[in-house]
């Protein structure tokens, strides 16, 4: 699956859609050698047309060539392609079905580096078996699949909603859904080990040294005293003065020599010129979000304005305690191969004070399937700004109302490489009755499904599913709309039965307030 990025793109030219459409999805490992198989084939076929979707690999010499899509382009160029090739992850593979497209799939191969273990070559042998892809491993194998789909169309198209309950069993059968293999915490070392300044670890997407690796490297022969990188803070805000003042405050008296650099993104509402200051290793900048209105908007607005190598993430109606900053910084000094840190919140709800905290120092994408895991709250993010400018693109703005764009980041972050955490609290987080989604159960549910339709993988996952499934049919209650939430409370119990939001949710059917559940999880320091 291919989440959206704020780069810009080659397209195919203007007169039709591709031919044949390739897709090497968005993991962080290269497979250059599926993309010199199909540049091989199209030098040998200059009349057809291709486009390939070559992530994080070398851009194709011959075939038209983009790094990523949105999604729903490339289902589009998909659904009009007389072929489609796909690398063997789960979300690509049944993008490139519900096109209507049986795809030609090459395993990435962990021998050649072209993925952390053998899941993606067993995954797909199951799906083969099943008839659900038609899997090749030679460039000759390839060569003879696509020339028999283009002479023979037929064979290579699928009904897109035929035989999903055979597709999903294959898919937990085989229980080798990508980056799945580690298991729940199953690893506290950091994404990549540390590695000298000079190293490929330690370099930009632009060819330079890492800042942060030449930080340390300085900071180290003058002790406490060296140099720390600056830190560009994006804070969205709408209509909340006397709150963004306070979050102001806390980050102006952060424990951190370093310059920390405050980008005020005022969404939907009118700036207040007041605030900014460019004096001292302080500054306040004043912007409007330019992009899509709300929180995903707001925030992309504030990532692509700022010029550091890191970029942290603070509400606007949450406080960081002094030492969160420089508590993190040290994580990415040490750790060049990391690319985000969290740590532990304090939750503050009607004056009822609750410390949430993981007790793990890495969380990996399989983690955050099974579990939200709300102790990695936005406004704990600590991000290398390539990492989403030139890596896996930056904050959704397709959720609809921005609702759990945060956490469908950590999910693309998670994927790249696990997640760093620091287990003691550095953000006091405000729970209240103005909170942004407080009472919007509309979008919540809508926001949720559009979350399961993005990434298949939780059908892997019961219990992650459940607790998704569970969350909207608890918005469909909340919001009136009965016979929904039923439906949803089934899908729910058929994932889990234990699924606790299950019976919340027809608790509320019933005729409980859901203001009143809301309440009494807050008062725990808990979410739905």
């Amino acid at each position: 699956m291919t989440e959206q990025t704020t780069r810009p793109v080659q397209r195919p030219d203007d007169s039709g859609h591709p031919d044949v459409v390739v897709s090497l999805g968005t993991d962080h490992h290269s497979f250059d050698r599926l993309v010199r198989w199909i540049d091989d084939y199209a030098r040998r076929h200059r009349s057809l047309r291709f486009l390939v979707q070559h992530g994080h690999s070398a851009a194709p010499a011959v075939a038209a060539g983009a790094p990523f899509l949105p999604g729903e382009e490339l289902g589009e160029h998909m659904r009009r392609a007389r072929v489609v090739v796909a690398h063997g992850g789960p979300g690509t593979i049944v993008q490139a079905r519900r096109a209507g497209r049986l795809p030609i799939v090459v395993a990435r191969d962990p021998e050649l580096d072209e993925h952390v273990d053998e899941h993606q070559l067993l995954f797909v042998r199951r799906l083969e078996e099943a008839g659900r892809v038609r899997s090749c491993a030679t460039p000759q194998q390839l060569c003879a699949l696509l020339d028999r789909a283009l002479a023979s169309p037929g064979d290579f198209r699928v009904d897109p909603g035929d035989g999903e309950g055979t597709e999903r069993a294959a898919l937990r059968a085989g229980e080798l859904i990508d980056l799945l293999t580690r298991g729940p915490g199953a690893t506290a070392e950091p994404a990549a080990p540390a590695a000298p300044a000079d190293t490929a670890a330690a370099r930009t997407a632009g060819g330079g040294t890492d800042p942060l690796a030449a930080a340390r490297t300085a900071a180290s022969g003058s002790g406490d005293g060296g140099p720390l990188p600056g830190v560009t803070v994006v804070v969205p805000t709408r209509d909340r003065p006397e709150l963004l003042r306070r979050t102001l405050r806390a980050i102006n008296e952060q424990d951190y020599s370093g310059r920390i650099t405050t980008i005020v993104v005022f969404d939907n509402d009118q700036p207040d010129p007041s605030l900014a200051r460019s004096d001292g290793d302080r500054p306040v900048r004043v912007v409007t979000n330019t992009l899509t209105p709300g929180l995903a908007g707001a925030r992309n607005t504030g990532v692509l304005a700022a010029d550091t190598d890191l970029v942290a993430f603070c509400d606007d109606d949450d406080t960081w305690l002094p030492g969160k900053l420089r508590a993190q910084v040290d994580v990415m000094l040490d750790e060049p191969g990391t690319e985000m840190v969290c740590c532990g919140i304090r939750v503050v709800y009607d004056r009822v004070e609750a410390v949430r905290s993981l007790d793990r120092t890495s969380v990996t994408f399989g983690d955050l399937l099974g579990s939200r895991l709300t102790e990695l709250h936005p406004s704990t993010f600590l991000i290398r700004r390539r990492a989403m400018i030139d890596g896996c693109g930056t904050v959704s703005e397709e959720i609809p109302g921005s609702y759990a764009e945060d956490y469908e980041l950590l999910l693309r972050l998670a994927r790249r490489g696990p997640i760093r955490n620091i287990p003691e609290p550095g953000v006091r987080v405000l729970w209240h009755r103005r909170s942004h989604f407080s009472g919007r159960w509309r979008t919540i549910s809508t926001a949720l499904r559009w979350l399961l339709d993005r990434y298949p993988e939780f059908a892997l996952v019961p219990r992650g599913h459940a607790r998704v499934a569970g969350q909207i049919a608890f918005a469909e209650a909340a919001s009136g709309r009965r016979r929904a939430a039923l439906r949803w409370i089934g899908t729910t119990v058929r994932s889990r039965p234990a699924e606790a939001r299950a019976y919340l949710a027809l608790a509320v059917v019933l005729g409980v307030p859901a203001g009143w559940v809301t309440r009494a999880l807050h008062l725990r320091g808990r979410g739905l």
